[in-house]
């Protein structure tokens, strides 16, 4: 079973402009992150897709595999149902260890060990198909104006909430096939893999980037 870790990186970020490359805690997103998985001892290798130049040529200094996305794959209007679908099928492995880079919090261990759960829970079972990291979320949720989470007469303390996870997307494991038949990352099973807030943060905006910069930083002194 060949197991390869697949980033996904595109020019034309709209809501924090550029933001793979620009920098980050004296480096770049894009390249700690590449830096982080060729420590990843359970990884058989990298692969970025993307159709920027300057991340393919990155990518490709630090002995990564490469994969020139199409400017079709790579716009604001295409589904990214399409996208996940495009991606596997330009991948030359068993399964796929789908990994943002902006997510740059997430530890080397945490990686390394949802690796190992998938291959000893996920891989060759029939409960789950999918390995999805999530955060808990402990917090009063509403839609069209009702509560969803808790009863309003009998408003319970936050932490005893049920237990409701987001995904994040800072690791998604899914075999190749099952990637390119689902056209998601997510399998129809999947198994969530619960990781810490600080670690689930994901780049969405630009306080979340300052964020990201801030705890990083002062986390790898």
């Amino acid at each position: 079973m060949i197991i390869k870790a697949l980033v996904a990186a595109r020019s034309g970020s709209v809501r924090v402009k550029n933001k793979n490359m620009r920098p980050f805690a004296g480096s770049t997103l894009l390249e700690l992150k590449l830096r982080q998985l060729k420590l990843i001892p359970n990884l058989d290798g990298i692969i970025l897709n993307s159709n920027d130049d300057e991340m393919l040529a990155l990518a490709e200094s630090l002995g990564c595999e490469t994969v020139r996305r199409d400017p079709y794959y790579a716009s604001n209007t295409v589904s990214m149902s399409d996208v996940y679908r495009n991606m596997a099928e330009n991948c030359d492995c068993d399964v796929i260890a789908y990994i943002n880079c902006t997510n740059p919090l997430i530890k080397d261990q945490t990686i390394i060990d949802a690796i190992e759960c998938y291959k000893e829970i996920v891989r060759g079972g029939t409960a789950y198909n999918s390995l999805n990291s999530a955060h808990l979320v402990k917090e009063f949720l509403f839609l069209d104006n009702k509560p969803v989470n808790y009863d309003l007469q009998h408003q319970p303390r936050s932490q005893d909430l049920p237990d409701y996870y987001a995904l994040n997307f800072a690791i998604s494991i899914i075999s190749r096939e099952l990637m390119i038949e689902g056209k998601n990352v997510v399998g129809s099973k999947p198994y969530i893999y619960g990781i810490d807030e600080v670690e689930a943060t994901d780049i969405d905006n630009p306080i979340d980037f300052e964020f990201a910069e801030y705890v990083y930083t002062h986390r790898n002194d």
